[in-house]
Protein backbone atom coordinates (compact mmCIF):
# COMPACT_ATOMS: atom_id res chain seq x y z
CA UNK A 1 0.00 0.00 0.00
CA UNK A 2 2.84 2.41 0.83
CA UNK A 3 4.65 1.27 -2.21
CA UNK A 4 1.41 2.40 -4.35
CA UNK A 5 1.13 5.69 -2.99
CA UNK A 6 4.62 6.35 -3.05
CA UNK A 7 4.23 5.92 -6.70
CA UNK A 8 1.17 7.79 -6.83
CA UNK A 9 2.93 11.19 -5.14
CA UNK A 10 5.92 10.55 -7.59
CA UNK A 11 3.57 10.72 -10.59
CA UNK A 12 1.98 13.68 -9.14
CA UNK A 13 4.93 15.68 -8.38
CA UNK A 14 6.18 14.67 -12.01
CA UNK A 15 3.11 15.82 -13.42
CA UNK A 16 3.13 18.82 -11.58
CA UNK A 17 6.56 19.63 -12.56
CA UNK A 18 5.89 19.27 -16.41
CA UNK A 19 2.68 21.55 -15.89
CA UNK A 20 4.85 24.31 -14.19
CA UNK A 21 7.69 23.65 -17.05
CA UNK A 22 5.13 24.44 -20.05
CA UNK A 23 3.88 27.30 -18.68
CA UNK A 24 6.01 30.55 -19.42
CA UNK A 25 6.00 32.89 -17.15
CA UNK A 26 7.23 35.24 -19.46
CA UNK A 27 4.16 35.05 -21.24
CA UNK A 28 2.02 38.10 -20.43
CA UNK A 29 -1.51 37.05 -21.58
CA UNK A 30 -4.17 39.92 -20.78
CA UNK A 31 -7.80 40.08 -21.37
CA UNK A 32 -9.72 42.53 -23.03
CA UNK A 33 -13.48 43.01 -22.48
CA UNK A 34 -16.33 45.51 -23.19
CA UNK A 35 -18.32 46.68 -26.16
CA UNK A 36 -17.64 48.16 -29.81
CA UNK A 37 -14.77 50.41 -28.79
CA UNK A 38 -13.18 47.34 -27.35
CA UNK A 39 -14.16 45.21 -30.26
CA UNK A 40 -12.30 47.74 -32.59
CA UNK A 41 -15.21 50.32 -34.64
CA UNK A 42 -12.00 52.02 -36.95
CA UNK A 43 -10.83 50.67 -40.08
CA UNK A 44 -7.28 49.60 -39.89
CA UNK A 45 -4.38 51.12 -41.92
CA UNK A 46 -1.43 49.48 -43.72
CA UNK A 47 0.72 50.56 -40.72
CA UNK A 48 -1.25 49.04 -38.16
CA UNK A 49 -0.68 45.40 -40.05
CA UNK A 50 2.74 45.84 -39.22
CA UNK A 51 3.23 43.83 -35.94
CA UNK A 52 5.81 42.07 -34.22
CA UNK A 53 5.68 38.15 -33.89
CA UNK A 54 6.16 39.05 -29.80
CA UNK A 55 2.73 40.18 -29.80
CA UNK A 56 0.19 37.59 -29.82
CA UNK A 57 -3.77 37.02 -29.87
CA UNK A 58 -5.43 34.11 -28.93
CA UNK A 59 -8.33 33.55 -31.76
CA UNK A 60 -11.42 33.26 -29.74
CA UNK A 61 -13.71 32.74 -32.55
CA UNK A 62 -13.20 30.33 -36.03
CA UNK A 63 -12.11 32.92 -38.87
CA UNK A 64 -12.02 31.26 -42.12
CA UNK A 65 -11.61 35.03 -43.93
CA UNK A 66 -7.93 35.22 -41.44
CA UNK A 67 -7.34 31.55 -41.88
CA UNK A 68 -7.53 31.28 -38.14
CA UNK A 69 -8.63 28.65 -35.61
CA UNK A 70 -10.51 29.30 -32.46
CA UNK A 71 -8.26 28.66 -29.50
CA UNK A 72 -5.03 29.11 -31.21
CA UNK A 73 -1.98 31.42 -31.01
CA UNK A 74 -1.72 33.98 -34.36
CA UNK A 75 0.74 37.44 -34.46
CA UNK A 76 -1.43 39.71 -33.18
CA UNK A 77 -2.67 41.32 -36.85
CA UNK A 78 -5.64 43.03 -36.79
CA UNK A 79 -8.40 42.28 -36.13
CA UNK A 80 -7.69 41.49 -32.17
CA UNK A 81 -11.96 40.56 -31.77
CA UNK A 82 -13.88 38.92 -34.41
CA UNK A 83 -13.26 38.11 -38.13
CA UNK A 84 -14.22 41.30 -39.76
CA UNK A 85 -13.51 43.89 -36.51
CA UNK A 86 -11.38 46.87 -36.87
CA UNK A 87 -8.66 48.85 -34.41
CA UNK A 88 -9.19 48.31 -30.98
CA UNK A 89 -7.19 49.44 -28.14
CA UNK A 90 -5.90 46.37 -27.69
CA UNK A 91 -3.61 46.84 -30.67
CA UNK A 92 -1.53 49.14 -29.98
CA UNK A 93 -1.70 48.28 -25.99
CA UNK A 94 -0.02 45.06 -27.21
CA UNK A 95 3.01 47.09 -29.14
CA UNK A 96 3.97 49.67 -26.30
CA UNK A 97 4.32 46.57 -23.81
CA UNK A 98 6.88 44.98 -26.03
CA UNK A 99 8.31 47.92 -27.12
CA UNK A 100 8.92 48.16 -23.28
CA UNK A 101 9.72 44.87 -22.04
CA UNK A 102 13.01 42.72 -22.51
CA UNK A 103 13.32 41.22 -25.89
CA UNK A 104 12.56 37.10 -24.27
CA UNK A 105 9.12 38.68 -23.19
CA UNK A 106 6.08 37.98 -25.07
CA UNK A 107 2.43 39.38 -25.02
CA UNK A 108 -0.77 38.09 -25.71
CA UNK A 109 -4.32 39.29 -26.20
CA UNK A 110 -7.92 37.44 -25.82
CA UNK A 111 -10.51 39.96 -26.59
CA UNK A 112 -14.10 39.23 -26.30
CA UNK A 113 -16.19 42.27 -26.75
CA UNK A 114 -19.96 42.79 -28.37
CA UNK A 115 -20.51 46.14 -29.56
CA UNK A 116 -23.47 47.74 -28.14
CA UNK A 117 -23.59 45.56 -24.90
CA UNK A 118 -24.01 46.58 -21.56
CA UNK A 119 -21.89 45.18 -18.69
CA UNK A 120 -24.67 42.42 -17.82
CA UNK A 121 -23.97 40.29 -20.70
CA UNK A 122 -20.57 39.68 -18.73
CA UNK A 123 -22.67 38.79 -15.73
CA UNK A 124 -22.80 34.84 -16.01
CA UNK A 125 -25.21 34.39 -13.59
CA UNK A 126 -27.50 36.65 -15.83
CA UNK A 127 -26.44 36.95 -18.81
CA UNK A 128 -29.63 34.99 -20.62
CA UNK A 129 -32.37 37.17 -19.18
CA UNK A 130 -30.32 40.34 -20.80
CA UNK A 131 -29.86 38.42 -23.90
CA UNK A 132 -33.36 37.07 -24.40
CA UNK A 133 -34.40 40.87 -24.42
CA UNK A 134 -31.97 42.01 -26.97
CA UNK A 135 -32.13 43.62 -30.27
CA UNK A 136 -31.69 40.56 -33.03
CA UNK A 137 -27.94 42.47 -34.10
CA UNK A 138 -26.54 41.83 -30.91
CA UNK A 139 -27.97 38.48 -30.66
CA UNK A 140 -26.23 37.45 -34.03
CA UNK A 141 -23.10 38.93 -32.30
CA UNK A 142 -23.53 37.16 -29.15
CA UNK A 143 -24.21 33.50 -31.12
CA UNK A 144 -20.65 33.59 -32.24
CA UNK A 145 -19.86 32.78 -28.81
CA UNK A 146 -21.92 30.44 -28.19
CA UNK A 147 -24.36 32.54 -27.11
CA UNK A 148 -22.08 33.15 -23.87
CA UNK A 149 -19.33 35.47 -23.97
CA UNK A 150 -18.38 35.47 -21.07
CA UNK A 151 -17.94 31.26 -20.78
CA UNK A 152 -16.10 31.86 -24.23
CA UNK A 153 -13.53 34.23 -22.23
CA UNK A 154 -12.83 32.11 -19.88
CA UNK A 155 -12.67 29.07 -21.80
CA UNK A 156 -9.40 30.68 -24.07
CA UNK A 157 -8.30 32.51 -20.66
CA UNK A 158 -7.92 28.89 -19.45
CA UNK A 159 -6.13 27.52 -22.67
CA UNK A 160 -3.78 30.75 -22.52
CA UNK A 161 -2.79 29.51 -18.82
CA UNK A 162 -1.29 26.86 -19.82
CA UNK A 163 0.83 28.70 -22.46
CA UNK A 164 1.47 31.96 -19.93
CA UNK A 165 0.37 33.77 -16.86
CA UNK A 166 -3.00 35.97 -17.15
CA UNK A 167 -1.02 39.63 -16.02
CA UNK A 168 -4.01 42.09 -16.00
CA UNK A 169 -7.65 43.20 -17.42
CA UNK A 170 -8.62 45.54 -19.84
CA UNK A 171 -12.00 47.38 -19.93
CA UNK A 172 -13.26 49.54 -22.22
CA UNK A 173 -17.42 49.30 -21.24
CA UNK A 174 -19.93 52.08 -20.57
CA UNK A 175 -21.45 54.02 -23.08
CA UNK A 176 -24.52 51.32 -22.98
CA UNK A 177 -24.37 51.75 -19.15
CA UNK A 178 -24.03 55.57 -19.03
CA UNK A 179 -25.63 57.49 -16.42
CA UNK A 180 -26.11 53.91 -14.41
CA UNK A 181 -24.88 54.53 -10.79
CA UNK A 182 -24.96 50.77 -10.45
CA UNK A 183 -21.84 50.42 -13.20
CA UNK A 184 -19.24 49.62 -10.69
CA UNK A 185 -21.19 47.30 -8.37
CA UNK A 186 -21.66 45.24 -11.54
CA UNK A 187 -18.00 45.80 -13.19
CA UNK A 188 -17.02 44.07 -9.89
CA UNK A 189 -19.28 41.30 -10.12
CA UNK A 190 -17.25 40.59 -13.50
CA UNK A 191 -14.12 40.84 -11.81
CA UNK A 192 -14.84 38.69 -8.84
CA UNK A 193 -15.82 36.26 -11.46
CA UNK A 194 -13.28 36.19 -13.22
CA UNK A 195 -10.61 35.98 -10.31
CA UNK A 196 -12.75 33.03 -8.91
CA UNK A 197 -13.32 31.11 -12.25
CA UNK A 198 -9.44 31.64 -13.43
CA UNK A 199 -7.86 31.16 -10.12
CA UNK A 200 -6.09 34.68 -10.04
CA UNK A 201 -5.69 36.91 -7.12
CA UNK A 202 -6.47 40.52 -6.96
CA UNK A 203 -3.54 41.78 -5.85
CA UNK A 204 -1.71 40.18 -8.91
CA UNK A 205 -4.93 41.20 -11.38
CA UNK A 206 -5.17 44.70 -12.15
CA UNK A 207 -8.32 45.95 -13.68
CA UNK A 208 -7.29 48.98 -16.18
CA UNK A 209 -11.00 50.55 -17.12
CA UNK A 210 -10.72 53.03 -20.26
CA UNK A 211 -12.93 56.15 -20.61
CA UNK A 212 -15.77 56.79 -22.54
CA UNK A 213 -14.75 59.40 -25.70
CA UNK A 214 -13.94 62.33 -23.53
CA UNK A 215 -15.75 65.72 -23.45
CA UNK A 216 -13.29 67.44 -25.29
CA UNK A 217 -14.36 65.51 -28.70
CA UNK A 218 -17.51 65.96 -27.80
CA UNK A 219 -18.71 62.32 -26.79
CA UNK A 220 -22.42 61.96 -26.38
CA UNK A 221 -21.84 59.03 -23.66
CA UNK A 222 -19.23 61.64 -21.77
CA UNK A 223 -21.10 62.29 -18.57
CA UNK A 224 -20.50 58.50 -18.13
CA UNK A 225 -16.74 58.78 -17.11
CA UNK A 226 -17.77 60.33 -14.03
CA UNK A 227 -18.80 57.05 -13.04
CA UNK A 228 -16.13 55.32 -14.48
CA UNK A 229 -13.66 57.53 -12.37
CA UNK A 230 -14.95 56.20 -9.46
CA UNK A 231 -14.40 52.06 -9.70
CA UNK A 232 -11.47 52.31 -7.69
CA UNK A 233 -13.30 53.12 -5.02
CA UNK A 234 -15.44 49.48 -5.64
CA UNK A 235 -11.87 47.83 -6.96
CA UNK A 236 -9.59 48.75 -5.22
CA UNK A 237 -6.73 47.24 -8.20
CA UNK A 238 -8.40 49.65 -10.62
CA UNK A 239 -7.10 52.04 -12.73
CA UNK A 240 -9.07 54.60 -15.20
CA UNK A 241 -6.98 55.25 -18.46
CA UNK A 242 -8.00 58.86 -19.39
CA UNK A 243 -9.20 59.45 -22.80
CA UNK A 244 -8.98 63.19 -23.08
CA UNK A 245 -7.06 64.30 -26.20
CA UNK A 246 -8.30 61.16 -27.82
CA UNK A 247 -9.73 61.52 -31.37
CA UNK A 248 -12.93 60.48 -32.25
CA UNK A 249 -15.42 59.68 -35.54
CA UNK A 250 -18.01 61.70 -36.63
CA UNK A 251 -20.97 59.79 -34.34
CA UNK A 252 -18.93 61.23 -30.98
CA UNK A 253 -19.11 57.56 -29.50
CA UNK A 254 -16.17 55.84 -31.18
CA UNK A 255 -12.69 56.94 -31.54
CA UNK A 256 -10.78 57.13 -34.85
CA UNK A 257 -8.17 54.92 -35.60
CA UNK A 258 -5.44 57.34 -34.09
CA UNK A 259 -8.08 57.74 -30.89
CA UNK A 260 -7.37 54.10 -30.45
CA UNK A 261 -3.74 54.05 -31.14
CA UNK A 262 -3.17 56.53 -28.04
CA UNK A 263 -5.23 55.36 -25.90
CA UNK A 264 -4.39 51.63 -26.18
CA UNK A 265 -0.65 53.19 -25.47
CA UNK A 266 -2.10 54.78 -22.42
CA UNK A 267 -3.05 51.58 -21.30
CA UNK A 268 0.13 49.76 -21.16
CA UNK A 269 1.76 53.16 -19.90
CA UNK A 270 -0.53 52.35 -17.03
CA UNK A 271 0.02 48.55 -17.07
CA UNK A 272 4.17 49.33 -16.96
CA UNK A 273 3.56 51.79 -14.27
CA UNK A 274 2.10 49.26 -12.22
CA UNK A 275 4.75 46.39 -12.87
CA UNK A 276 7.30 48.87 -12.22
CA UNK A 277 6.08 49.81 -8.34
CA UNK A 278 4.94 46.28 -7.84
CA UNK A 279 8.55 45.24 -7.91
CA UNK A 280 9.72 48.09 -5.70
Amino acid sequence: MKTKLSLLFNVAVLFLGMNSFAQNKKFHVYLCIGQSNMEGHAKFDPQDTIVNKRFQVLEAVDCDNLKRKKGQWYTAVPPLSRCTTGLTPADYFGREMIANLPEDVKVGVINVAVGGCKIELFDKDNYESYVSTSPDWLKSMVTQYDGNPYARLVEMAKIAQKDGVIKGILLHQGESNTNDTLWTKKVKVVYDNLLKDLNLKAESTPLLAGEVVNADQGGICASMNKIIATLPETIPNSHVISSSGCPDVADNLHFSAEGYRILGKRYAAKMLEIMKSSKK
